[in-house]
Protein backbone atom coordinates (compact mmCIF):
# COMPACT_ATOMS: atom_id res chain seq x y z
CA UNK A 1 0.00 0.00 0.00
CA UNK A 2 1.16 3.58 -1.12
CA UNK A 3 1.98 6.44 1.98
CA UNK A 4 -0.30 8.73 1.24
CA UNK A 5 0.54 11.94 3.63
CA UNK A 6 -2.68 13.52 4.45
CA UNK A 7 -1.54 17.14 4.85
CA UNK A 8 -1.21 17.18 0.85
CA UNK A 9 -4.09 17.46 -2.11
CA UNK A 10 -4.15 14.56 -4.97
CA UNK A 11 -4.79 14.58 -8.52
CA UNK A 12 -6.45 11.68 -10.20
CA UNK A 13 -3.08 11.52 -12.40
CA UNK A 14 -1.31 10.26 -9.11
CA UNK A 15 0.45 13.94 -8.64
CA UNK A 16 0.18 15.12 -4.89
CA UNK A 17 -0.20 19.11 -4.34
CA UNK A 18 1.32 21.09 -1.04
CA UNK A 19 0.57 24.64 -0.47
CA UNK A 20 3.64 26.69 -0.35
CA UNK A 21 1.69 29.91 0.94
CA UNK A 22 1.41 33.23 -0.72
CA UNK A 23 -1.54 31.51 -3.41
CA UNK A 24 1.35 28.79 -4.85
CA UNK A 25 1.20 25.51 -5.10
CA UNK A 26 4.19 22.73 -5.25
CA UNK A 27 3.32 19.66 -7.24
CA UNK A 28 4.95 16.66 -7.19
CA UNK A 29 3.93 12.84 -8.38
CA UNK A 30 2.57 10.18 -5.43
CA UNK A 31 4.50 6.71 -4.21
CA UNK A 32 2.26 5.25 -5.75
CA UNK A 33 2.97 6.85 -9.60
CA UNK A 34 6.33 6.48 -8.43
CA UNK A 35 6.03 2.12 -7.44
CA UNK A 36 3.60 2.06 -10.86
CA UNK A 37 6.53 2.97 -12.63
CA UNK A 38 9.47 1.75 -11.63
CA UNK A 39 12.83 3.30 -11.54
CA UNK A 40 12.61 7.05 -12.86
CA UNK A 41 15.35 8.06 -14.95
CA UNK A 42 14.30 11.03 -17.03
CA UNK A 43 12.09 14.03 -16.14
CA UNK A 44 10.98 17.07 -18.95
CA UNK A 45 9.39 20.18 -16.87
CA UNK A 46 7.63 22.90 -17.87
CA UNK A 47 9.77 26.40 -18.26
CA UNK A 48 8.83 28.69 -15.67
CA UNK A 49 5.87 31.62 -16.93
CA UNK A 50 4.17 29.17 -18.78
CA UNK A 51 0.38 29.82 -18.75
CA UNK A 52 -1.44 26.05 -18.30
CA UNK A 53 -4.71 25.10 -17.76
CA UNK A 54 -6.58 22.41 -15.87
CA UNK A 55 -5.27 18.81 -17.19
CA UNK A 56 -3.01 20.22 -19.79
CA UNK A 57 -0.36 17.91 -20.19
CA UNK A 58 3.33 19.77 -19.33
CA UNK A 59 6.06 17.54 -18.98
CA UNK A 60 6.86 13.75 -19.07
CA UNK A 61 8.32 11.18 -16.73
CA UNK A 62 10.31 8.38 -18.08
CA UNK A 63 10.61 5.46 -16.31
CA UNK A 64 12.61 1.98 -17.03
CA UNK A 65 8.41 0.60 -17.95
CA UNK A 66 7.28 3.82 -19.51
CA UNK A 67 6.63 7.37 -20.42
CA UNK A 68 3.90 9.31 -18.81
CA UNK A 69 2.70 12.82 -19.28
CA UNK A 70 2.68 15.13 -16.00
CA UNK A 71 -0.59 17.31 -15.96
CA UNK A 72 -1.23 20.61 -14.53
CA UNK A 73 -3.87 20.07 -11.88
CA UNK A 74 -5.32 23.29 -12.06
CA UNK A 75 -5.21 26.35 -14.57
CA UNK A 76 -2.95 29.35 -13.93
CA UNK A 77 0.60 30.07 -14.30
CA UNK A 78 4.21 27.93 -13.66
CA UNK A 79 6.43 30.23 -11.71
CA UNK A 80 9.17 27.82 -10.97
CA UNK A 81 10.75 24.15 -11.48
CA UNK A 82 12.93 21.78 -9.88
CA UNK A 83 16.19 22.00 -11.71
CA UNK A 84 17.51 19.20 -8.97
CA UNK A 85 15.02 17.08 -10.32
CA UNK A 86 14.99 17.44 -14.15
CA UNK A 87 19.31 16.61 -12.96
CA UNK A 88 18.42 14.21 -10.59
CA UNK A 89 15.14 12.35 -11.62
CA UNK A 90 16.03 9.00 -9.55
CA UNK A 91 15.68 11.42 -6.60
CA UNK A 92 11.79 11.12 -7.03
CA UNK A 93 12.11 7.19 -6.59
CA UNK A 94 13.48 7.91 -2.95
CA UNK A 95 11.66 10.50 -1.88
CA UNK A 96 8.31 11.00 -3.86
CA UNK A 97 6.61 13.79 -1.28
CA UNK A 98 10.23 15.82 -1.12
CA UNK A 99 10.94 16.28 -4.24
CA UNK A 100 8.16 19.02 -5.69
CA UNK A 101 8.39 19.06 -9.56
CA UNK A 102 7.25 22.73 -9.81
CA UNK A 103 5.22 25.13 -8.38
CA UNK A 104 2.01 26.68 -10.24
CA UNK A 105 0.05 29.69 -8.96
CA UNK A 106 -3.91 28.89 -9.85
CA UNK A 107 -5.63 30.92 -12.36
CA UNK A 108 -7.80 33.09 -9.95
CA UNK A 109 -11.15 31.68 -9.59
CA UNK A 110 -9.54 27.99 -9.86
CA UNK A 111 -11.55 25.71 -7.90
CA UNK A 112 -9.12 23.99 -5.64
CA UNK A 113 -10.99 22.33 -3.16
CA UNK A 114 -12.11 19.89 -6.11
CA UNK A 115 -8.42 18.34 -5.73
CA UNK A 116 -8.60 15.42 -3.47
CA UNK A 117 -7.72 14.95 0.01
CA UNK A 118 -5.84 11.83 1.07
CA UNK A 119 -9.07 9.71 1.89
CA UNK A 120 -10.19 10.32 -1.43
CA UNK A 121 -7.26 9.64 -3.36
CA UNK A 122 -6.69 6.37 -0.96
CA UNK A 123 -10.39 5.59 -2.00
CA UNK A 124 -9.40 6.45 -5.70
CA UNK A 125 -6.27 3.78 -6.32
CA UNK A 126 -8.20 1.31 -4.56
CA UNK A 127 -7.06 1.41 -1.10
Amino acid sequence: MSNIPTDLRYTLFHQWVRDEGDGVLAVGLTDYARQALGDIEFLELPDAGKTVSRKEAVGTVESVKAANDIYAPLAGEIVATNADAVATPQSVNTDPYGIWLFKLTPAQGEPTDELLTAEQYQAAIGG
